[in-house]
Parts: C-alpha cells; structure tokens; sequence
C-alpha cells in the first residue's frame, strides 16, 4: 500500500453504504462506488473496489432470496429460490456493479486529482462521461 489507499477496505465500505442507500435507483450504487473510490485512491483501484462492492452486495441478494426460499416454501422453494435468487442478483449485479463501479471511477479520479498524480483522468472520465 505505498500509495496509502486501501482496495478491500473501499470495497467494504462501499458495500455498507450500499445496504443502506442501495434503495435510491441511480444515486445509491453511484454514491456507494464514489465512497469506495475516495478510500482505495486511485482511478483503476476506486474502479476495482467499487466493482467489488456491487457484486458483494449482489451476491448478498442471492443468498438471502436462496434462504427466503427455503423458509417458506421448503425443498422446492430451496431450488426456486436458488434459481430465482441468483437470476435476479446476476441481472441486478450487472447494473448496480456498473454503477458502483463508475463511482468508484470518478471517486478514485478525484482523490489521485486532489493529489495531482493523475490529472488527466479527470478529464478522461469527463470525456468518456459525456460521450
């Protein structure tokens, strides 16, 4: 960690904040991913934990509907669940990733500009952002 960030760390938090406002459609995950970026510092390591962060929150998802499944409905509400439950987390971790992981993007972007390592990246994401 010479570069003084953390990626599991950022991951961890992003997936905190992302139980408590992954209810909020679009700024949750952004706001999740942007947390995990400022803390893992650096553009590819807020990309990476914010990545993470989503798919630990979509894996949570899966297991929790696996279980809901079991509780209720017993050995055939355990496969329904399972097939139900990871299908749905595969399609919400394909989105909520995504955006977590844009988060972390602009989140890790920022902290390497706030200490003049990268600025350039700034600018790239603005680019790719608005294109």
């Amino acid at each position: 960690m010479s570069r003084g960030g953390s990626i599991p760390l950022g991951a961890l938090v992003g997936f905190l904040i992302l139980l408590i406002l992954g209810w909020i459609p679009i700024l949750g995950p952004l706001v999740a991913g942007l947390a995990a970026g400022f803390i893992a510092k650096g553009a590819l390591r807020g990309l990476v934990a914010g990545f993470l962060a989503g798919i630990l929150g979509a894996v949570l998802v899966g297991i929790s509907l696996s279980l809901l499944g079991v509780l209720m409905l017993g050995l055939l509400g355990a496969l329904l669940g399972w097939i139900i439950g990871f299908g749905g987390a595969l399609l919400l971790s394909t989105s909520i990733a995504i955006l977590t992981a844009l988060g972390g993007l602009i989140g890790g972007a920022l902290t390497s500009w706030q200490q003049r390592k990268a600025p350039w990246m700034v600018y790239k994401l603005v680019y790719i952002v608005l294109i």
